[in-house]
């Protein structure tokens, strides 16, 4: 009964809208790994506070790789922090001059803050020492560089801030702690976090400086002020195991949300709109579109499923979504560019019936105006390719949104593969319901439009061109997007 009413409120809630978005439940993203160093240099050592936050689905392939036990006091945690601040250790460069220092683990410590779907997150801190050179003396320049973790995406922070008696020159690293150790990420910069994985700090010891090493404070690690949200949808597959009226209500709440979700930025509505309405489709190319947009996007989750519980250690995951988005933004481009110049050059636009009726022995069709003849245009739009809709549906729907992916993981971690996979497909059903719903309004909006003007060149001309330039656009758009992140900055 009570796993009865917490599945009943969860899909109120969903229907409702309330949480209906599905969110990240970590703020940097479910596939984030956050970096944070405090680099402290004193007369004799350097100490590097160093926490790295694991969002859910790094946390997931970190258990599936190690056998880790997310609880804390856990008798598998301590040796796997233990090893785990070891091997981080040897991805952080640290030199003072030329000559490199050896970090030796002070301390570690390691929580689990919950995260989405019943996902655990992971945070680690550890504390770090390193003696200066004995020759070291006057105004020195610590260099550090991290290298772990490189390619994924996430909080980047370093910040440096000397003991007592050692006097900071000059620093490319500020001394203000934005992200209070990443336990309060500030939200005006999570859609462009710091990216700092190197520093230069130059400090001078002075006269009286103590000479003697003062213990290092162990890391006091807290979860993330913001509280998880991992959205209606992430939280289904972590119920009881439901029956037939509650699966069957999970499944509808399920295809609600994915409709709430497709309603959000993306999600190709405007592509599909502006396709349709550039080569007048029907409401047959619509239901054929939002078909091939549930079954790709239902694909790419269980696609990258496969890759982040087989294959993680080959291949990184979130390397796939670029690529993925690269991919989309350039099939969609490319159809809107062919959709456009068929229209600019009117290949297939008018078919052309001039019959000529004269008063006399003969008849003949020529092209010509005026007199006693009958001029009828017959604006036939050209079929619409079946390997286009396919292409543009596969295109719309090939990224999987975080939110699936997690409510996989979480099925495969509960050992509900089933329901996890089944509610998939409805959150696909439901995404791909309201494109459907998109399309078929702007078929018909365009006939009734034409109604009205059916011999004005808005619609028989400028409308198409119009409509295939921006789906041009939105394409290129997508891929720039998808190639930002690459480049250097």
């Amino acid at each position: 009964m009570m796993a009865r009413a917490r599945l009943v409120a969860l899909a109120v809630a969903g229907l409702l809208g309330l949480g209906a978005t599905p969110a990240l439940a970590h703020p940097l993203g479910n596939f984030s790994i956050s970096h944070y160093a405090a680099l402290e240099p004193g007369a004799t050592e350097v100490t590097v506070r160093y926490v790295i936050d694991m969002a859910e689905i790094p946390t997931f392939q970190e258990v599936q790789e190690t056998g880790l036990v997310t609880e804390v006091g856990h008798a598998s945690v301590a040796p796997w922090a233990a090893a785990k601040a070891v091997a981080l250790a040897r991805g952080l460069r640290v030199t003072v001059g030329e000559r490199p220092l050896a970090l030796a683990v002070v301390s570690h410590q390691t929580i689990f803050p919950p995260g989405a779907g019943g996902l655990p997150t992971l945070k680690l801190g550890v504390v770090y020492r390193a003696p200066l050179p004995a020759a070291a003396a006057g105004t020195l320049e610590l260099r550090y560089r991290d290298e772990n973790f490189a390619d994924r995406a996430g909080w980047k922070e370093i910040i440096a801030r000397p003991v007592a008696g050692v006097t900071l020159v000059a620093s490319t690293a500020p001394a203000t702690d934005r992200s209070r150790e990443l336990a309060d990420y500030p939200t005006d910069l999570l859609n462009s976090p710091p990216q700092d994985l190197e520093a230069r700090v130059t400090f001078a010891p002075s006269a009286t400086a103590v000479a003697a090493v003062p213990p290092a404070p162990p890391m006091t690690l807290r979860p993330n002020a913001q509280a998880p949200s991992g959205g209606a949808f992430a939280d289904l597959v972590a119920q009881s195991e439901p029956g037939l009226g509650l699966l069957a209500l999970a499944l509808l709440t399920a295809a609600v949300l994915g409709a709430f979700h497709a309603l959000e930025p993306g999600h190709g509505k405007t592509v599909v709109a502006a396709y349709l309405v550039g080569s007048r489709g029907t409401a047959r190319h619509a239901l054929i579109l939002g078909l091939v947009v549930t079954a790709s996007h239902t694909a790419g989750v269980y696609l990258l499923g496969g890759v982040t519980f087989y294959a993680s250690r080959h291949v990184v995951p979130e390397r796939l979504y670029p690529w993925l988005s690269l991919g989309s933004g350039l099939t969609i481009a490319a159809l809107g560019l062919a959709l456009f110049l068929r229209r600019f050059g009117g290949a297939g636009d008018h078919h052309h019936h001039h019959g000529h009726h004269h008063h006399g022995p003969h008849a003949h069709d020529h092209s010509h105006g005026g007199g006693d003849h009958h001029h009828d245009h017959d604006h036939a739009p050209a079929p619409i390719s079946l390997r286009a809709l396919v292409a543009l549906g596969v295109g719309g729907g090939i990224i999987p949104c975080p939110a699936a992916l997690v409510v996989l993981l979480t099925a495969l971690s509960l050992h509900r593969v089933g329901f996890g996979l089944v509610l998939i497909v409805a959150f696909s059903v439901g995404l791909a319901a309201v494109l459907v719903a998109i399309g078929i309004l702007m078929v018909y909006a365009g006939r009734l439009m034409s109604r009205f003007r059916d011999d004005g060149p808005w619609i028989h001309r400028w409308l198409p061109l119009t409509s295939s330039a921006v789906m041009t656009l939105l394409g290129l758009g997508i891929a720039v997007q998808a190639v930002v992140p690459w480049m250097p900055r």
